[in-house]
């Protein structure tokens, strides 16, 4: 029998797609899959008008039946402990694919990334920020020329209100995340509006 998939699912402060992402989290796990929520310190503690952070934690920890890493402290052991197969940040914002790009490891989720990755696994991202076209592209550029990350595919979510905006395909999360297992780009990385 194949051991179950061991997931490290991350969410930061991209609040607004959250209800996008839980659904997926369900899904992971009604396939099988261990998922642990990992939380960023935003995630965690702030409230806004797409819910309470304790109505979040508790959505999550239901969901996969775990306690959600919350601390850099309990995020440092990952690597060590080989805690997961691989490990999704779902949503991915602009300031945590910075932190990424630069090795800046000051927050829950990016110690995970950076334990995880001393184990050469893979890291999936689920971008979703206002400026990936703009400030943020350098770092997506550096993320996606780097060995041991790879993206769910995404698009431009409003592309006359926000033009430099760019978020996910969060369905395609499943997928992305059987292709990074066999070391694979889920392509294209790019998708038109309204493209599947």
């Amino acid at each position: 029998m194949t051991p179950p998939i061991r997931i490290g699912f991350a969410l930061t402060g991209s609040f607004c797609t959250f209800s996008a992402v839980l659904p997926i989290v369900e899904t992971l796990v009604s396939r099988g899959c261990e998922v642990t929520p990992i939380l960023s310190a935003h995630a965690a503690t702030l409230n806004t008008r797409f819910g309470t952070a304790d109505m979040w934690r508790s959505r999550l920890c239901e969901a996969t039946g775990r306690e959600a890493i919350d601390t850099i402290s309990a995020a440092e052991p990952i690597g060590p402990k080989q805690l997961f197969d691989i490990l999704v940040i779902a949503p991915c914002t602009g300031n945590t694919l910075a932190k990424l790009a630069h090795g800046v490891t000051d927050t829950t989720v990016t110690m995970a990334v950076k334990s995880h990755l001393r184990g050469e696994k893979p890291v999936v991202l689920a971008v979703s920020t206002n400026d990936a076209l703009s400030g943020s592209a350098s770092n997506l550029g550096a993320l996606l020329n780097r060995k041991h990350y790879f993206f769910v595919p995404m698009r431009q979510d409003a592309p006359f209100a926000k033009p430099r905006s760019l978020v996910a395909d969060m369905g395609r999360i499943p997928e992305t995340i059987g292709a990074a297992l066999e070391g694979r780009q889920l392509q294209p990385i790019l998708l038109c509006p309204g493209e599947r």
